[in-house]
């Protein structure tokens, strides 16, 4: 068979690429839309492609332009790739939003959409129907750049039919380079309102190209996700890779996932599915919520990596996952792990293929001073599971705060270069120039690197020092979430200052189910307990409901958006008379 990835390289915009593919194997599956309700619907190259170019022919005949924002807003449907793929054909550039749903917070979708409308310069809307009524209210009377709202969705029974203009799509996109923007990817905002990344077509296909090679993707591969199309994880890895390389991708609804995990082991087994992308509470949800009769009949065995992305990786999440789900055909070498983000088009690092993601024990005391001690008694250490090595075309420096690098061994700030690096945050030239230095990213994170791997252990910004010590809200969450009567994954550690002591307090929000406050007493003493075992004083301790809190788009509870909230709430109750 053809290798993909040579008929890559002749091409230098990615709808040629689709093109390609549509005009050597128009009938070779591209996308297999999973849904457990409406059935699933196998997208061909061939369909994929027509309807694409009906979409791109009524866009053009409603006033959209070439280098229009236009931001998609659409639930699981089969329907959103050719949308989404027909903004892009006629030289518009595609946003994906997260849409208003239960699972995300009401003011974070609120105060995002505005933000964005306002700061990232949105043209178009391109939602449903039924959400109208919830997004018109939000830009109706806002000073923002928005011309108009479609519902694209409805149209879909006149494209069947509809006579497009190919010569006026072509025109549309005429003079577009590789250098020009070709999507508008917003950050996961847990650390502050969402940033508008400017990705080109070159940054997408030399990622696709160099990353392809770091997971030896070859096509027999097929990808299987439920990650919301809105993140760079899914939009990249699940979305982009396999729709640019050839081969087939299995999406599944978020929030069908959310509801029923084990659909997505039963995508797995249908398909023979072999690679995916994984936030690390994933693996802890699954675990937890998937049981021994909701697997009858059901393999894993297809899989030849499970990578573990987007978050901090914790090792109990890994062990977990492949003591409960081994019996089914997980193995310890499909257990991967890779360092990414969206400035970076996707991935910086990847573990190697075949075998188990590294991983070390680390003194918690060494930590706290900034310095990697191998600890051979595992009460004293942290396990830390490394990121991989950069792929192609990365490369990665650990420095300390004035730029300097850093040794092996020694925890400093992580930057990054890339081929594939952004090209700025859209109408933010200042927050560019903060994060862009020498052609180097400063991503924030935190890191070490031993014998020439990565290991990502925190965000700067969400380091506590206490009493001189630097302390990785991690750990602390991890202890927490041991305790019975807590929520599982539904906890954030944060520091507050302390003006009085000069240091930082540690203060921990955690869902629970308890109401009775004899219990909540109790189950506060545990958790204080659950801190001194990893020798950390939890200082204020705060039990909220379920689903109290705040999640970003990328489903992760963030911490200063509920360190906000719950700070906010406990200064009204102290303002009560």
């Amino acid at each position: 068979m053809e290798d993909y990835r040579s008929s890559i390289n002749d091409f230098k915009l990615i709808w040629d690429v689709w093109e390609n593919h549509t005009q050597k194997n128009p009938k070779r599956e591209a996308i297999i839309h999973w849904d457990v309700i409406t059935g699933s619907y196998r997208w061909t190259y061939g369909n994929l492609w027509e309807s694409a170019l009906k979409v791109a022919d009524y866009l053009i005949k409603n006033g959209v332009a070439k280098g229009d924002i236009c931001a998609l807003m659409i639930r699981h449907n089969m329907y959103f790739y050719p949308i989404y793929m027909g903004v892009s054909l006629m030289g518009a550039i595609p946003a994906v939003l997260a849409h208003p749903n239960a699972r995300l917070h009401p003011d974070k979708f609120i105060n995002g959409l505005v933000g964005m409308a306002q700061k990232s310069g949105l043209d178009w809307i391109l939602t449903e129907h039924e959400l109208g009524p919830i997004i018109n209210p939000v830009i109706t009377g806002l000073k923002v750049s928005i011309k108009g709202i479609f519902y694209p969705l409805e149209c879909l029974k006149d494209w069947q039919s509809r006579e497009i203009d190919s010569s006026s799509i072509k025109k549309s996109r005429n003079g577009i380079d590789e250098n020009m923007p070709f999507l508008l990817q917003h950050s996961s905002g847990t650390t502050g309102l969402q940033k508008a990344v400017v990705l080109s077509h070159r940054a997408i296909l030399e990622h696709v190209k160099r990353y392809s090679e770091a997971i030896k993707l070859c096509e027999k591969d097929k990808i299987v996700s439920w990650l919301p199309l809105y993140h760079d994880m899914g939009l990249i890895a699940a979305f982009h890779l396999p729709l640019i390389y050839g081969i087939p991708s299995v999406l599944i609804d978020p929030l069908q996932w959310i509801i029923a995990p084990r659909i997505f082991f039963y995508a797995i087994s249908d398909e023979k599915c072999t690679l995916t992308w994984l936030p690390n509470f994933a693996y802890n949800i699954m675990a937890n919520r998937v049981s021994d009769r909701d697997m009858e009949n059901i393999r894993l065995d297809s899989m030849r990596m499970f990578i573990n992305c987007s978050e901090v990786v914790r090792a109990q999440s890994h062990d977990r996952f492949l003591r409960r789900f081994h019996k089914y055909g997980v193995k310890k070498q499909s257990l991967a792990v890779c360092y990414a983000m969206a400035e970076t088009t996707f991935a910086v690092t990847q573990t190697t293929t075949d075998i188990e993601a590294p991983w070390v024990f680390v003194s918690r005391d060494a930590l706290s001073r900034q310095m990697v001690e191998i600890e051979v008694n595992e009460n004293l250490a942290k396990k830390c599971v490394s990121s991989g090595k950069p792929i192609s075309g990365c490369a990665v420096k650990i420095t300390d705060e004035n730029g300097k690098e850093l040794p092996e061994d020694r925890i400093g700030r992580v930057i990054i270069n890339s081929v594939s690096l952004f090209d700025g945050y859209r109408n933010d030239c200042e927050r560019t120039r903060h994060v862009l230095k020498d052609g180097w990213y400063l991503s924030g994170d935190l890191g070490f690197c031993h014998k020439g791997e990565y290991f990502i252990i925190g965000r700067e910004d969400d380091v506590i020092i206490m009493a001189g010590n630097n302390i990785y809200p991690e750990d602390i969450e991890d202890a927490v979430n041991k305790v019975p009567g807590i929520i599982s994954g539904r906890v954030v550690a944060f520091g507050v200052d302390n003006e009085q002591l000069g240091t930082q307090d540690i203060c921990v929000v955690a869902e629970t189910s308890i109401v009775n406050e004899s219990k909540k007493e109790a189950l506060k003493l545990a958790l204080m307990q659950a801190g001194m075992s990893i020798d950390v004083t939890i200082s204020q301790i705060y039990l909220v409901p379920p689903r109290w809190l705040i999640k970003s788009s990328a489903g992760k509870p963030s911490r200063r958006a509920n360190k906000e909230r719950i700070l906010s709430e406990k200064l009204q109750d102290d303002a009560k008379p």
